[in-house]
């Protein structure tokens, strides 16, 4: 009985050009072993793919370490891989178990969805962490968390400083912070490379509406739909935060007091605040009231939330009428707190009516704090708000309606 002999592995010198000429066998896949590093293998398969493996026996069992396509790895890369793995085998080290356990290791995308339902049990503000991870984050999502170094989140931080400022770069590096330091103490992973990320400075923001640009903004508010037209305007009257605004509830205003009581959970610093509401606010919720529709919201909407949540697109359009690129919604809330300080207004009274958090001592000041002199010092500010709004023109037929002035006598 003939036999068959035995194929005989095939052997060549790996060199680039060397590669570039293994022709592809007409089915299946063949290997080509290096003449100069033991195990060094290239696979061709019938579709022209060429990958390295690493072949060796362990337990006496043959075992192809797949080491990285010839478009990934150059010959000379290929051979240092090749002996680094040699190197581990005769130590010890089982390289198929680590492929194992880095293939069930979390990538950044499944830590992100664990950050989130922790966040939205513990954070009021979970839905700014999902926004920065589905606009930041997304290009990182499939990297393993060991495949993400200091390095990685630096370019990451200089990216997001470029496109949306040093303020926003800090913002994403806490949050990856945050997430690496949860997987630490769930045991999913042993090293925070956000945490050694140097923070970039940020310029304090002391921007708020001038006497000189009121009357432009008020110009432009009032071109506005009416529902960006009354919320613009309560954010100027208010001073609110913009989230507490567009969930603001009619069952926590009080025409007849005139106030709004925002409730803790619904408030940045967790505790319940109660805000004066001066005339002019208590005149547009009056005549929005008169137009509810049954929505418990005062700005409703139809989205999932039931109430305004973005109003960015149209703030943008206001500024851009008015001629004040860079002024930001937040900056009206500072503009009620610039002009009372401008007054003279005690700082505590500015907190109380800003709803500002506070120290241990500052904040046992607020409690004695009546809402009297706070209503007086808001209604100060937006009178004054108001007056510089009004253009100078308007002012003087006003005023020339009233015949003579007040001022000196005529004879």
């Amino acid at each position: 009985m003939v036999t068959a002999a035995k194929r005989e592995p095939a052997k060549v010198t790996l060199t680039k050009a060397a590669v570039a000429k293994l022709r592809p066998p007409a089915s299946g896949r063949r290997y080509y072993y290096d003449t100069r590093t033991p195990g060094l293998t290239v696979c061709v398969t019938a579709t022209g793919a060429k990958t390295f493996y690493l072949y060796r026996k362990v337990n006496r069992r043959p075992v192809r370490h797949r080491l990285g396509t010839i478009e990934q790895l150059t010959v000379e890369r290929a051979r240092e891989l090749a002996q680094e793995r040699t190197g581990e085998q005769i130590q010890g080290i089982d390289i198929q178990a680590r492929k194992r356990k880095a293939r069930e290791e979390l990538t950044l995308g499944e830590l992100s969805a664990l950050w989130l339902e922790h966040a939205k049990e513990r954070k009021r503000t979970w839905k700014e962490d999902e926004r920065q991870i589905n606009k930041f984050l997304a290009g990182l999502s499939s990297r393993r968390l060991s495949a993400i170094d200091v390095s990685d989140l630096e370019k990451l931080a200089t990216r997001v400083k470029a496109d949306s400022g040093p303020y926003q770069a800090n913002r994403v590096t806490a949050l990856l912070s945050s997430m690496f330091r949860h997987a630490m103490k769930r045991k999913l992973h042993s090293a925070n490379p956000a945490g050694m990320v140097d923070k970039f400075p940020e310029q304090s923001r002391e921007r708020f509406l001038t006497a000189d640009e009121a009357p432009l903004l008020f110009a432009a508010i009032k071109k506005a739909e009416p529902i960006f037209r009354d919320f613009f305007t309560l954010a100027i009257l208010t001073g609110a935060r913009r989230g507490n605004l567009q969930a603001m509830r009619w069952a926590d205003i009080d025409l007849t007091a005139a106030t709004w009581a925002i409730p803790g959970e619904q408030h940045k610093n967790g505790q319940p605040v109660v805000l004066p509401l001066v005339v002019p606010a208590l005149a547009i919720l009056k005549a929005r009231a008169a137009e509810r529709n049954g929505s418990p919201y005062v700005f409703a909407s139809h989205g999932k939330t039931g109430h305004l949540t973005e109003p960015k697109a149209a703030w943008d359009v206001v500024r851009k009428a008015a001629g004040l690129d860079g002024l930001r919604l937040h900056d009206l809330r500072r503009t009620m707190g610039s002009w009372m300080a401008g007054a003279g207004v005690a700082l505590p009274i500015i907190g109380k009516a800003l709803g500002h958090a506070a120290g241990s001592a500052a904040t046992h000041t607020y409690a004695r704090l009546q809402l009297a002199p706070v209503r007086e010092a808001v209604t100060a500010a937006t009178d004054a708000i108001l007056a510089a709004s009004t253009p100078k023109e308007t002012k003087s037929k006003t005023k020339s309606k009233g015949g003579r002035s007040r001022g000196k006598k005529t004879k």
